[in-house]
């Protein structure tokens, strides 16, 4: 193979791959994804590259027919609350990494934020009990290393790693609709909590023609120290004497976990200047179902537990990402890619997270060998279902609070990054 084309193949091998895990993989994934974890500047050939991105996402998932399902606690529906509903808020997600090699072996630093929710329909509609405010952030800072060996025509590397994460949030929902002068009838559940996680992996590569074939674990980040308070200071106990929780805040705790994930990359060159590229990643969501809080000190907080104060109800089901994409290097500035890129929905009736269908698609300029800037955007379509209760494997009824459907909505993302060799 002659340089030329070996000097183009690469180019885009490197270009497609950051864009696809940038741009196609946080368009509104199912759970509670939003960055995940990336590790692909490992494979960078610089000694040492430094990168900066960002992805802005703007999801527009519209709630409709919504009713109140649970008349005995304040029927919102005939109480003329509204039947519409936003269930989505925009949302960033940054990521920051620098690589560096040494021989053999390459070791990358890097900061993301793994997972996310934002929802904010407010409490002028009739599933208030089940939502006013969800917002969930977190923050994860890992180190991986690589040691390459040759083996055959290319390369085999063995992967590791280590991250901390933390995670925090709040919930707020209407506990009881009440008259505006004895409060607003909303609770708020505040949580924090942090954890270490792992990752292993191997990879092969043949640079000759751009080909690189990767398979990645991150393991699960447990989240037993899950701490946090439950305000019901706008909820009066006059409403209910026998509840000594009402009117007041309370220490609570509970246990979770980001779940483990499992994730193949492949990619080659097929002519050229042009590469071909895709993955498969499965991530562990059905580890979360419902998490119980109960009161700091609990010995034993369980779904059952009469002490259990609150719960998060999330019944997911396992997610799948299935990517697929094509990148062509213009000439030594210009590159540009695209992805197609299937989301299976995590929901098994108590969220609007049905499947999402998104296309991707963006330019690098690479005005000198030691910059590279990136831009991107994405246009998606999230299936249409319904919201409904439903039985858990503990054989408890969930989502019981309000019903709803909705249609096939848009979701939209740009991204950008900033890549720096020495």
């Amino acid at each position: 193979m002659n340089i030329m084309r070996l000097k183009a193949l690469l180019g885009a091998g490197c270009f497609s791959l950051a864009l696809m895990g940038s741009i196609a993989t946080p368009a509104h994934a199912g759970g509670l994804e939003r960055g995940w974890y990336d590790i692909d500047l490992l494979f960078d050939p610089a000694q040492v590259t430094g990168e900066v991105s960002g992805t802005y996402v703007m999801p527009q998932r519209d709630l409709k027919n919504v009713k109140d399902a649970d008349p005995s606690d304040g029927n919102l529906t005939a109480l003329g609350r509204s039947s519409t509903a936003r269930d989505t808020e925009s949302y960033w997600v940054p990521s920051a990494g620098i690589k560096i090699g040494m021989g053999p072996i390459d070791c990358l630093g890097d900061y993301t934020q793994p997972i996310g929710a934002s929802s904010n329909p407010g409490a002028n509609w009739a599933g208030a009990q089940g939502n006013v405010d969800t917002q969930v952030k977190s923050e994860a800072f890992g180190a991986t290393c690589s040691y390459k060996m040759d083996l055959g025509k290319g390369q085999f590397r063995f992967i590791g790693g280590v991250f901390h994460e933390n995670v925090s949030g709040f919930k707020e929902q209407l506990v009881a609709p009440i008259p505006s002068f004895l409060g607003t009838g909303i609770g708020r559940l505040d949580l924090e909590g942090d954890g270490w996680g792992w990752r292993a992996g191997v990879a092969y590569e043949i640079p000759d023609i751009a080909l690189r074939a990767s398979l990645v674990y991150n393991s699960a980040v447990k989240l037993d120290n899950l701490d946090g308070t439950l305000d019901l200071t706008q909820v009066p106990g006059l409403i209910n004497p026998a509840n000594p929780f009402l009117g007041r805040v309370t220490n609570v705790s509970g246990s979770s976990e980001v779940p483990d994930s499992v994730e193949l990359k492949l990619q080659s060159g097929i002519a050229p200047g042009w590469l071909a590229f895709g993955s498969i990643k499965w991530i562990n969501w059905s580890e979360l179902q419902s998490i119980p809080f109960c009161p700091t000190g609990t010995a034993s907080c369980t779904t059952t537990s009469p002490l259990r104060l609150t719960s998060l109800d999330l019944l997911y089901r396992d997610g799948w990402t299935v990517s697929g994409g094509i990148g062509h290097k213009f000439n030594d500035q210009w590159s540009g890619a695209a992805v197609i890129t299937w989301d299976r929905g995590t929901t098994t009736g108590l969220s609007a997270q049905t499947d999402t269908w998104t296309l991707s698609g963006g330019v690098a300029y690479t005005p000198t060998q030691n910059i590279e800037l990136r831009l991107g955007g994405a246009v998606g379509v999230m299936t249409s279902g319904s919201i409904h209760s439903v039985v858990g494997s503990d054989g408890v009824t969930y989502g019981t609070d309000y019903t709803a459907d909705f249609g096939n909505d848009l979701v939209t993302a740009i991204s950008t990054s900033v890549k720096v060799k020495w």
